[in-house]
């Protein structure tokens, strides 16, 4: 939107940045910020049709996902999460997990946080070694509090979620899952101005 209407602040270093300044950009900041649902939900769009050698389609590996955490009783949080953690593959092609993780941090526990963050490491368990890597690289983590919960997370949820006949839930389903969770973060180095 490139509307001249919109209040702007008036510096051009952030040195020379008033009050009113921020209260504008915090203003405009806020407004934003609500419209983080639906960013997310299109970016995930982006995965349809996207196959990358697999069986189904990049959405459907996520929408299943999400379907087998949702049907085991798993909370939403959980399931937002096992949707979205592959929506990094557009612009993470090298560390998706990483993308995924960064975006969920401010709106989940740390547990889940963490599960996401490392998932693609635990999943190489799986196929690693035909790539010629190690496939325990996940042991490096056989310590960590959520080592368990990840594997746990992708034995049952991510690895069989590559079933052409499946059943997989459609994203309208997930989506006020998608809209609670990203609604208010619960850390975040701009919550409290976000509250204002």
């Amino acid at each position: 939107m490139n509307d001249m209407t919109i209040p702007k602040a008036d510096f051009t270093h952030m040195k020379d940045g008033t009050a009113e300044d921020w209260q504008t950009i915090a203003r405009s900041f806020g407004k934003f910020a609500k419209g983080l649902p639906d960013r997310i939900l299109d970016h995930l769009k982006l995965l349809e049709g996207d196959f990358g050698g697999f069986p189904v389609d990049r959405l459907t590996h996520c929408l299943q996902t999400a379907t087998l955490a949702h049907r085991d009783g798993k909370d939403d949080e959980y399931v937002v999460c096992a949707l979205l953690h592959d929506i990094g593959d557009t612009l993470g092609s090298y560390n998706h997990a990483d993308v995924a993780a960064v975006m969920l941090e401010p709106f989940v526990s740390e547990a889940n946080h963490w599960m996401v963050k490392h998932h693609a490491i635990f999943q190489g368990y799986y196929f690693f070694h035909y790539l010629g890597m190690d496939r325990n690289l996940r042991d490096n983590y056989k310590d960590h509090p959520h080592f368990m919960r990840t594997i746990e997370f992708v034995s049952k949820y991510d690895s069989p979620a590559f079933d052409p006949g499946a059943e997989t839930l459609p994203l309208s389903y997930f989506e006020p899952m998608v809209r609670k969770l990203f609604a208010e973060p619960i850390r975040s180095l701009y919550k409290d101005a976000n509250a204002k």
